[in-house]
């Protein structure tokens, strides 16, 4: 599938991986790129970052808001929906917030989607959904069971719907690592819950190419799983503290490390597929594709059936130091 000359929507796109999916689409060669968010100060940072593109329209709008999505999805061929409440503790203090941004907006992207003819939604969700004990997990889910029922029942329309899954993006806004930079700097002291927590965490660039890889590859009604590494939150914080100390002239005595312990709606580990899914699901080179009763070898012949069992951050091998280390020199994280 190509998106040269295609008319394209990203929800949310002034957000660390819209802009960033944004600056790869340009690549493409596409005929128009709509901008949908409700922040008109980054959507004026993005435009003058981007030098005015002339492909680039920005709308002021919110997924709370069905009118908004409508009107934004006139002639437009493929729709990333990245718009969300993220923040967990934030969730936990609004639930209700939360619901009305994640799951009504996602209802009204797909209602707005299906009136308007739009040939493919792609939803990005968040490893939290999975086994979720949180507000945040809990509607990203609801959202994903939406989006494929909304495949599963759109009747004669030729909207295809699909998700796509993945864990903690390294240096995204809400991101720990700039927290820690910050806090070792200003404050000599970070705060961690658990040296032993283990998350999926990945780079913006792996996360935008796959987001886009899959939006390409989407037939509908697949959940895309993108594999990502394994880190392990103590070894983070080592490495944080070994190359900001350094190249900051602090003495790595002098930075305190507090242990507080997981949080409300925290998990020690966090998973991508479940058990069950993983009967469903094909394995390719970068990521797992989950659809149902699909006959996924017809459709992703390159690939293979998936090993059967959890896709979890506690069952897979950590970075070593070194290798987390190179991850974030490669995404610019330790300047």
């Amino acid at each position: 599938m190509q998106l040269k000359d295609k008319r394209i929507l990203v929800i949310g796109g002034t957000g660390t991986i819209g802009k960033s999916i944004v600056q790869h689409l340009l690549k493409e060669k596409p005929k128009l790129i709509r901008i949908l968010s409700r922040d008109e100060f980054k959507q004026q940072q993005m435009k003058s970052e981007l030098r005015n593109n002339d492909e680039l329209k920005f709308i002021i709008g919110d997924v709370r808001e069905y009118d908004s999505l409508y009107t934004a999805m006139q002639d437009i061929d493929y729709v990333l929906h990245l718009a969300a409440m993220k923040q967990v503790d934030t969730c936990e203090d609004n639930p209700l917030q939360a619901v009305r941004t994640n799951i009504e907006g996602t209802k009204n992207v797909i209602n707005a989607a299906l009136r308007q003819n739009v040939k493919k939604v792609v939803f990005t969700s968040s490893d939290k959904a999975i086994s979720p004990t949180n507000t945040y997990g809990a509607t990203k889910l609801i959202a994903e069971k939406m989006i494929s029922s909304a495949q599963r029942n759109k009747g004669e329309g030729q909207t295809v719907f699909a998700t796509v899954r993945f864990g903690n993006v390294m240096g995204s806004r809400g991101s720990v690592i700039p927290l820690f930079k910050d806090r070792i700097i200003k404050d000599r002291k970070i705060t961690i819950t658990d040296m032993n927590m283990t998350r999926f965490m990945m780079t913006l660039n792996q996360a935008t190419t796959l987001t886009i890889k899959a939006l390409k590859q989407a037939k509908g009604g697949e959940v895309f799983v993108l594999k990502m590494p394994v880190i392990k939150l103590g070894d983070l914080t080592e490495v944080l503290m070994q190359e900001i100390c350094q190249k900051n002239g602090i003495n790595p005595a002098d930075v305190d490390i507090e242990i507080i312990g997981i949080r409300p709606g925290e998990k020690e580990y966090e998973e991508l597929m479940t058990f069950e899914e993983s009967k469903a699901a094909w394995e390719l080179p970068d990521m797992y594709v989950i659809q149902g009763e699909a006959n996924m070898k017809k459709l992703y012949g390159e690939g293979r059936k998936a090993r059967v069992g959890s896709y979890s951050s506690m069952n897979q091998k950590p970075l070593t130091r070194e290798n987390l280390r190179k991850l974030l020199q490669e995404a610019g994280l330790l300047s």
